[in-house]
C-alpha cells in the first residue's frame, strides 16, 4: 500500500519548511528508516526517513518548495501502483515555492538530465521553474542553457577544485547574516581580558574531574555573560516592531561551528545552573549538532550569543554580526601572553580579546561599555560568577 512521505514537525516552534534537496530519486528503491530527503528550517537540515520500503513513486514537492508541516513530500509504494488518490488534491498550502508561468506544478513529475542538473548547480538556477522540451517534460541541457541566457548569469569558466552549491544550511545562514547587517546599525567595542585568575580557577576544578567532565573557557564565558546579563538587563533586551522589550528570561546561544557553516545552540536560563550542568548542556549541544541531531526548538529563542574563534588562535579581534532577533553578540579571540601592568609591575598575562557588537537602535555605546565593565570584571575576578 502506498505511503505518503509528510513535513514533519522538527520542534514547537517549527510551521514551515524548505525542500533542501532529495536524496533518491523518483523509481528508486527504498527502505524503511532510510533517509530519502532533506528538508530545512530557518537554523537546521533535517533528513527525512521513509516511512516504509518500496519505490520512490513520486516527488510531489520539488527542490526549493516551502511547504507547512503535514504537507505531502513524495509517495512511496510497490511499482506500477495507482497512487492518484493520494495526488488529489494536489497541495495547496505550498508556500514561498518560486515559481511562474513556466514551473511545473506539484502533481506534476520533475524530469530532469543528469548533465542539465549539475549545469543548473553549477549556475544556481532553480531548474523546478523550467519547463523541459524533452520526451514527456524532461528537461534538457539545452533547457538549461536557455534559462541561464534568459536570466542574464554569466557562469564562471575558472578552473574549479569543487562545487558547492549555495543552499540548504548554508544559504540560510547566508540570508540571515545578509537580514542583520542590513537592519542592524551596529557598533562594535573590542578590549583585552586577563584570563590569569579564571585559568587558575578552571585549573583547580578540572584536577579532580575525567576527561569527559571538564570545564571549558567557554563553559565560563557562558556563566559570565549570563550573570552580568543578570546584573546589567538593559543588554537582554529585543525591537518587536514599535517596542523595545527587555526579557525576563536569560537564553545564550553558542555558536558551533560545522562543515556546512555556523549552528547556535541555546543554553536556557544558565544564570540559574551549577557550571557543571552548563559545562554538561554544552558538551550535549556540540554533540549532537556535529551528528546533525538538534531541532529547531534547541536553536530558538535566544536572547544574546557567543561566538568563540580562539581555538584557531589567529583571530584577536573581530566584528560578529548580530544574530536576529537578538541585540549584542560576544565575540571571543584567542589568548596570547603578553606584557600587563599588575600592581605597578610589568608581567606576562594570558589576555583574551572581546568584541562586543550591538544594535545601536536599543543599545546606546555607554551602556553596552557599563556591560562589558561587567563582564571584565566577573572574568577577571571569576569566583564573584558564583557568589554574586
Amino acid at each position: 500500500m502506498a505511503t505518503k512521505i509528510t513535513m514533519p514537525k522538527l520542534g514547537l516552534t517549527m510551521k514551515v519548511g524548505i525542500i533542501s534537496r532529495w536524496l533518491k530519486n523518483e523509481g528508486d528503491a527504498v527502505k524503511k528508516g532510510e533517509p530519502v530527503v532533506e528538508v530545512m528550517t530557518k537554523k537546521i537540515t533535517y533528513k527525512v526517513e521513509a516511512p516504509g520500503d518500496g519505490i520512490l513513486l513520486k516527488v510531489v514537492a520539488s527542490k526549493g518548495a516551502t511547504l507547512p508541516i503535514g504537507d505531502i513530500l513524495g509517495v512511496i509504494g510497490a511499482p506500477g501502483e495507482d497512487i492518484s488518490d493520494l495526488l488529489s488534491p494536489a497541495p495547496s498550502k505550498a508556500l514561498g515555492s518560486r515559481v511562474g508561468e513556466n514551473t511545473l506544478s506539484p502533481s506534476e513529475s520533475l524530469k530532469i538530465s543528469p548533465a542539465a542538473r549539475k549545469l543548473a548547480e553549477e549556475n544556481r538556477i532553480d531548474y523546478a521553474r523550467i519547463r523541459g522540451t524533452g520526451p514527456e517534460g524532461r528537461i534538457t541541457r539545452e533547457d538549461v542553457q536557455k534559462a541561464i541566457a534568459q536570466s542574464g548569469i554569466l557562469s564562471d569558466a575558472r578552473p574549479t577544485l569543487e562545487v558547492i552549491p549555495y543552499e540548504g544550511i548554508r544559504k540560510a545562514i547566508g540570508d540571515h547574516m545578509v537580514h542583520s547587517w542590513g537592519i542592524a546599525p551596529k557598533v562594535t567595542h573590542h578590549v583585552a581580558v586577563d584570563l590569569y585568575e579564571l585559568l587558575a580557577l578552571r585549573e583547580s576544578v578540572n584536577s579532580d574531574l575525567k576527561d569527559k567532565d571538564k570545564v571549558s573557557i567557554t563553559d565560563f564565558l557562558v556563566k559570565a555573560v549570563a550573570k552580568s546579563l543578570e546584573m546589567k538587563p538593559h543588554m537582554n533586551v529585543t525591537l518587536d516592531g514599535e517596542e523595545i522589550k527587555v526579557l525576563k528570561d536569560i537564553h545564550v546561544g553558542v555558536a558551533i561551528a560545522l562543515q556546512s557553516g555556523l549552528i547556535v545552540p541555546v543554553l536556557r536560563n544558565p544564570n540559574q545552573k551549577s557550571l557543571s550542568t552548563v559545562s554538561k548542556e554544552l558538551k550535549d549541544f556540540v554533540k549532537r549538532a556535529k551528528r546533525n541531531k538538534l531541532n529547531p526548538d534547541e536553536t530558538s529563542g535566544g536572547t544574546f550569543t557567543i561566538t568563540n574563534v580562539g581555538g584557531y588562535n589567529s583571530v584577536d579581534w573581530f566584528t560578529p554580526i548580530i544574530n536576529q532577533p537578538e541585540s549584542a553578540i560576544l565575540g571571543v579571540g584567542r589568548i596570547v601572553e603578553k606584557p600587563a601592568v599588575v600592581k605597578g609591575q610589568i608581567a606576562i598575562r594570558p589576555l583574551m580579546g572581546l568584541s562586543l557588537s550591538f544594535d545601536h537602535r536599543v543599545i546606546d555605546g555607554a551602556p553596552a561599555a557599563d556591560f562589558l565593565a561587567t563582564l571584565i570584571a566577573l572574568i577577571e575576578k571569576p569566583n564573584r560568577i558564583f557568589i554574586q
